[in-house]
């Protein structure tokens, strides 16, 4: 895959959703509540959730979740890109509280166990090789620092960047001429994992699975865009009461998964949830 892939310069350029203020800040507001209930902190006290931390936001692009994450009071924030666009615009403006690094992320720009949370959101499919990525972050994480993930599935129905169904489960020659046919792209460059290759990806880590944690309680996550207004109140009053075996039954689907991952065992240290994260088993996987 390496030899096949170019790294996706540039990519605030031609991805607008990188720019978009609002939406790139409440993503930060669902990864600090995630954050914050593993760790055992007060959500609503946002300014002392990564009090005395290291943080870095891998795939920083233009620095709105790395902004927040510095509000979010930690100790010193990094943004780490290869987005040079992003990485100017960002410095600009957060440049006095964020320090903004060109680095590729199979070469972190940090000693290593010296960063406290890292943060990689929606970023592995755009990579060249994701499993040196983690490898690397693997390096930089202390001992007891807390990696957060986002994850697009490839089962997901809807691939989230082209809006076109079923466009992930495509060997890439018909994904490319799929693209091609309705004028999104010349050709499709994600490339997506199901939920077992993400579990390999992840297996020098311990994991848990927040994903329907969130879903279940979104206003507690931050997550109410999931799914707004009466939609969004008549599936988390579903999901809160739904076995947790008939979930499970739906996790090969998910279109995203929200895991926060370690390098020695622990727990969450939050309040008791209605649906309560789930150890995912790394170790093994086939």
């Amino acid at each position: 895959m390496s030899g096949e892939r170019a790294a996706q310069l540039e990519y605030s350029e031609f991805q607008g959703a990188m720019l978009d203020e609002d939406k790139r800040r409440r993503k930060a507001a669902k990864i600090l509540a995630v954050l914050a209930h593993y760790l055992g902190r007060d959500a609503a006290e946002p300014g002392s959730v990564l009090s005395g931390l290291t943080v870095a936001d891998i795939g920083c692009s233009a620095g709105f979740i790395a902004d927040e994450l510095a509000g979010a009071g930690a100790s010193r924030t990094f943004g780490v890109d290869i987005d040079v666009p992003g990485l100017k615009k960002a410095s600009e403006r957060f440049g006095e509280r964020v320090e903004f690094v060109c680095a590729n992320g199979e070469a972190l720009p940090f000693p290593d166990g010296s960063v406290d949370v890292l943060v990689f959101n929606h970023i592995y499919e755009h990579v060249v090789d994701p499993d040196s990525v983690i490898a690397d972050m693997r390096r930089v994480l202390s001992d007891d620092g807390v990696l957060y993930l986002g994850l697009g599935n490839r089962l997901g129905v809807m691939e989230p960047h082209y809006k076109l169904p079923f466009l992930s489960y495509l060997p890439p020659a018909a994904a490319d001429r799929y693209v091609r046919a309705f004028g999104r792209a010349d050709h499709y460059y994600e490339r997506f994992r199901t939920r077992g290759g993400l579990r390999r990806m992840l297996s020098g880590f311990h994991v848990w699975d927040y994903t329907f944690p969130v879903l279940a309680s979104p206003d507690r996550f931050a997550g109410g865009e999931l799914f707004p207004g009466a939609v969004g109140r008549a599936a988390k009053g579903v999901l809160e009461r739904t076995p947790r075996p008939a979930l499970a039954a739906l996790r090969p689907v998910v279109p995203t998964y929200l895991w926060i991952a370690t390098k020695t065992p622990g727990r969450p240290l939050g309040a008791a949830l209605p649906q309560p994260p789930e150890p995912v088993r790394t170790s093994g996987v086939g």
